[in-house]
């Protein structure tokens, strides 16, 4: 099941809506186990991995089992259901990580198996294997994204020098992580101060995945990022995507849609600002599963205040600012961090930097 995790997460960021699944067909008959064949999802969602893994075998996945990190479907789509597949195949027993929870399969896939006489195991390796469709089940349960934060600060706790200009905080192993973490997802987001003081690409730049950069998105209440900005002049390349109030400027949509920009408007919470849970359920509703945000300390604030964040990634440079700068960590993420989060592992160092994951403290269900 380790293996089928490791399948899973390579194709995090290509497969949206649907989950990454890894698949491995193992035959268990003899003295020792012995792998028959593997799958992931296919980009774009289709096929399916155990589609993939069982058809590549044939009558060799007979009597073999299949170990699958979700709960193979059991409904009619695009695709024939993955359960009717690995009955049609012959596999012997079925052995996945965690249920999906879609209404059109939640244990409905396990029934129709073990209907058919394959035994079922399921809970194997559940926290890993939750932990790697988190996007889709929160999408399926909540209708909205999963949401990593990821924030750098010099090692005396700034993000920026008081004027906000651009500040290069990390170094170039950490830069390759962060490429990496947007590969691996669906989309990345940041607010209109961090397009207006850095003028960003926002794309992956890392040596054979240029393809793998991630929907931009762009929190901006009035519609001011500018038509000359980068990640506007490249919309057509990588899509950019900017939410805005109801009542931003319709000039100002009909300049950046001709562009190529797709402007999605959401209403204003309690306090005039953009109601950041309307936002990310119109993302999920647009198909993104995995959303990454880079913005500053003030989208994090944000988002720790209307608790949005699901994972807390923090690039610590070895570097102190040596004069007042701006805070990374605000009031409302440490407090979020404190009671919410724990720390994912021991710290990794990034050349001389340090990263430290956090992630959100969630019960978990027993294996069944």
């Amino acid at each position: 099941m380790r293996q089928a995790v490791a399948l899973g997460e390579r194709h995090l960021g290509l497969t949206a809506p649907n989950p990454s699944v890894g698949a491995i067909v193992v035959d268990e008959m003899g003295s020792q186990p012995l792998i028959l064949g593997r799958a992931v999802t296919a980009p774009g969602g289709r096929p399916h991995a155990e589609a993939l893994a069982l058809e590549a075998l044939g009558e060799r996945a007979r009597g073999a089992s299949l170990f699958v990190t979700l709960e193979p479907c059991a409904h009619q789509g695009r695709t024939p259901p993955c359960a009717e597949a690995a009955i049609a195949a012959g596999v012997a027993r079925v052995v996945y990580g965690v249920e999906d929870p879609d209404p059109r399969v939640s244990g409905m896939g396990r029934d129709k198996l073990r209907r058919a006489g394959i035994e079922v195991v399921s809970g194997v390796l559940e926290a890993e294997c939750r932990d790697l469709h988190a996007g889709h089940i929160l999408r399926v349960t909540q209708g909205r994204p999963h949401v990593t934060l990821k924030l750098a600060m010099t090692a005396d706790g700034f993000a920026a020098v008081a004027n906000k200009a651009p500040l290069r905080i990390t170094g170039a192993v950490a830069d390759a992580q962060t490429q990496l973490m947007r590969a691996r997802s669906d989309a990345i987001m940041v607010g209109i101060g961090t397009v207006l003081s850095d003028d960003p690409k926002l794309t992956c730049r890392l040596p054979g995945l240029e393809d793998r950069s991630p929907i931009r998105v762009v929190l901006d209440s009035h519609l001011r990022t500018p038509p000359t900005s980068t990640i506007v002049t490249s919309a057509r390349t990588v899509p950019t995507w900017i939410i805005t109030r109801e009542d931003a400027p319709r000039d100002a949509e009909t300049s950046l849609a001709a562009m190529g920009v797709r402007i999605f408007r959401v209403r204003e919470d309690a306090l005039g600002r953009l109601d950041l849970h309307e936002a990310l359920r119109t993302l999920g509703a647009n198909r993104v599963t995995v959303l990454m945000c880079e913005g500053g300390p003030s989208l994090a604030e944000e988002l720790a205040r209307a608790d949005l964040i699901d994972e807390f990634v923090s690039i610590a440079s070895s570097r102190e600012l040596g004069h007042p700068g701006i805070d990374a960590l605000g009031a409302s993420l440490r407090v979020a961090i404190s009671r919410n989060f724990s720390a994912r592992g021991k710290p990794l160092m990034f050349g001389g930097d340090i990263c430290t994951r956090y992630s959100r403290v969630r019960p978990c269900s027993p294996a069944s």
